[in-house]
């Protein structure tokens, strides 16, 4: 596994790398610093906060780096240098490569920029020169004058507005025409500048496969939720059967058209997938979300007048694309959400030996019982989440 990490500063991205390192076996890797610096623009500071209290292993380009993990599939890696699109692309071809993103409450991160000032011995910044510094770093967002956040407050009129707005286009000229001496450079020249532009950290963010928001004020209970995480599970690499086959119930949920919510399934035998379902109103019908089914465009309670529903469920709609014939020995339904009372019945009928589902249903004790007594298995299965990840501290 080989894991990128991204984030703004003091957000803890050398802290879960020595959690991986001291922890999990990671190797810490780092481009050379004076390479490393020269073609994003970055402060050796920076650049050494990065790996801080860390032993890397260092190397002249990103496409060396990649080499030397690409023999070593096997093992376990770990970067914080990962500051442009360009580094991204180059290691997402690999598909033992994670990018993880980590970021916490600005205030936050400020205390632990005062704290290392005061451990180093470093002036320390105010909160406004903190956040400017933040907002330069992930949005690439540059400080407005005094005058301007004056008369941005104030609301200044419609005309003063306009009368800027011509000011910054004669300012954007001048610009323009020093990026017009810039690419008159010989072509390859300004490809190889292109290529190594450091991007807003912001931008490679929203890319993460995993985001991590680090709220915490000491390193332990960090740790535990770092743990809870699972952010070393090898099916976020690769997933399991069970995960691949729910995140196709996922994917089939979105062509729901019940304005309830959203539910899809999965019929599979053999590993291969049978048949589909998701839940909407019935072939010829107008969509349910646009206003097919009256009852369910009532937001009339859940449970409540389903005798009125003209709604077929998701399971209901993967056993008629089925039939019986191909359902029976060895056949298991995998669905977003837990089948209800009605669909168990079903299920149970045609020959369906197990059921796998992730989110809970508000009959999920009712149908329990009953697919136990038809001797179907029931159990729950929650994919590793890929999105942001929160929790309260404790």
């Amino acid at each position: 596994m080989f894991i990128g990490i991204t984030g703004p500063r003091f957000a803890g991205k050398h802290t879960v790398a020595k959690w991986l390192v001291s922890g999990h076996g990671f190797t810490l890797l780092s481009l050379r610093k004076d390479n490393y610096c020269e073609h994003y623009h970055i402060h050796h500071s920076q650049h050494q906060e990065l790996n801080q209290g860390l032993d890397a292993l260092e190397f002249e380009s990103p496409e060396e780096l990649l080499q030397y993990v690409t023999k070593k599939y096997s093992e376990n890696f770990v970067t914080c240098d990962i500051h442009s699109s360009y580094i991204l692309e180059i290691y997402r071809k690999r598909p033992f490569f994670l990018l993880f993103a980590v970021d916490g409450p600005v205030t936050i991160r400020y205390l632990r920029c005062i704290a290392r000032c005061r451990e180093e011995n470093h002036p320390e910044p105010t909160l406004e020169e903190f956040i400017i510094e933040n907002d330069s770093q992930l949005f690439k967002a540059v400080a407005p004058s005094n005058e301007f956040a004056e008369s941005f407050i104030s609301n200044q009129s419609d005309s003063d507005q306009e009368e800027e707005g011509e000011g910054e286009e004669e300012g954007g000229g001048g610009g323009g025409g020093e990026r017009i001496q810039k690419n008159s450079s010989k072509p390859e020249k300004r490809h190889q500048i292109r290529k190594f532009e450091q991007i807003p950290v912001y931008n490679i963010m929203t890319m993460a496969d995993l985001t991590i928001v680090n709220s915490y004020l000491t390193f332990q209970p960090f740790f535990v939720y770092l743990h809870k995480l699972e952010i070393t599970n090898p099916e976020r690499l690769r997933p399991s059967w069970d995960t691949y086959f729910m995140h196709l119930s996922d994917l089939a949920a979105l062509r729901s058209n019940c304005m309830k919510r959203r539910v899809g399934c999965i019929l599979v035998k053999d590993f291969r997938v049978i048949a589909t379902g998701y839940n909407g109103t019935a072939r010829g019908l107008k969509n349910c979300n646009q206003g097919g089914c009256d009852r369910c465009n009532d937001a009339v309670p859940s449970g409540t007048g389903l005798d009125k529903c003209l709604c077929l469920h998701a399971e209901e709609n993967a056993l008629l694309e089925a039939g019986k014939e191909r359902v029976g020995k060895g056949c298991i339904l995998y669905c977003n959400t837990c089948p209800c009372l009605g669909c168990s019945v079903k299920l149970i009928q045609v020959g369906v030996e197990e059921v796998v589902y992730k989110n809970s249903y508000n009959m999920d004790e009712i149908t329990a019982r009953l697919l136990k007594e038809a001797g179907v298995k029931l159990r729950q299965h929650a994919p590793p989440n890929r999105r942001l990840q929160l929790q309260k501290n404790e």
